[in-house]
């Protein structure tokens, strides 16, 4: 049962990601299942195996971390594939989607491997560190350092991308780090783990910049695809099919936070 309510949440989460991302690039790229099946079928297997691992969420608060949890692992194991191991024609975007410098794409396979392997590595030591503050209590400067390590990862990581093609912006750089530390406060009156916070604080800002970046500008296409022509003009309208899943999910996730703080 514990692993198929961790299966159930990590579909949820898969289904998520999988909205917003159909929603800004099926415009540029057309849709696929396939495509948009895979981060569904990764949030449930991650979720099951979070689960299977004793991470069961048995309340509405554990529910909350659990799908951040699933969230941060799906969306940083779907990125490192995209950045470091999927090889595809980079033509189609004003800022590569594989690892490059300035722009110019690493076509070395196992020279993106082991720089992708560092950047795995560089996140294990931000969960160890994380975790050395196990001890530290929740006073106000540890919920903020440790809600913000995988903000500044992502902030760093993006500027890394981003800025030598698109400049560097100071809110959005900032942005990250302080949603992540919000988060972490409302997490720790779920769970006192401070790398399960510091991931789902993560997962739950990442699932909260994109609604706002993907749904509150809906015109305004992503940085990847800027200047780039709309090829399938017709996914503008068909995409709003996905729009009330999307928010029941959100409706879902409020409640059981809801729930968590205020329900005894």
């Amino acid at each position: 049962m514990d692993i198929m309510i961790g299966a159930g949440i990590g579909l949820f989460a898969g289904l998520h990601t999988a909205t917003w991302g159909m929603y800004k690039d099926a415009p540029h790229e057309g849709f696929a299942w396939r495509r948009y099946a895979r981060s569904v079928w990764l949030g449930g297997a991650i979720g099951a195996a979070l689960a299977l691992a004793g991470s069961a969420p048995l309340s509405a608060g554990a529910a909350v971390v659990f799908f951040g949890l699933v969230y941060a692992l799906e969306r940083a194991a779907v990125e490192f594939f995209k950045t470091f191991v999927r090889v595809e024609d980079q033509s189609k975007y004003f800022i590569p989607m594989q690892f490059h410098v300035l722009g110019r794409v690493v076509h070395g396979s196992i020279h993106r491997l082991l720089i992708g392997a560092g950047f795995v590595a560089v996140g294990a030591a931000l969960l160890g560190v994380a975790i050395a503050l196990r001890d530290s209590g929740a006073s106000l400067l540890t919920i903020v350092l440790v809600g913000s390590l995988g903000g500044w990862f992502s902030a760093l990581a993006g500027a890394w991308k981003d800025a030598p093609i698109e400049g560097f912006e100071t809110l959005k750089f900032f942005r990250s780090p302080v949603v992540a530390a919000a988060y972490a406060g409302l997490l720790w009156r779920f769970t006192s783990d401070p790398a399960a916070i510091a991931l789902a604080a993560t997962g739950l800002t990442v699932a909260t910049l994109e609604t706002y970046k993907t749904f509150f500008f809906p015109s305004r296409p992503r940085g990847k695809f800027a200047g780039k022509p709309v090829l399938f003009p017709a996914m503008l309208r068909r995409r709003n099919v996905a729009v009330p899943l999307y928010v029941s999910i959100w409706v879902a996730l409020v409640g059981a936070t809801a729930v968590g703080l205020f329900g005894g």
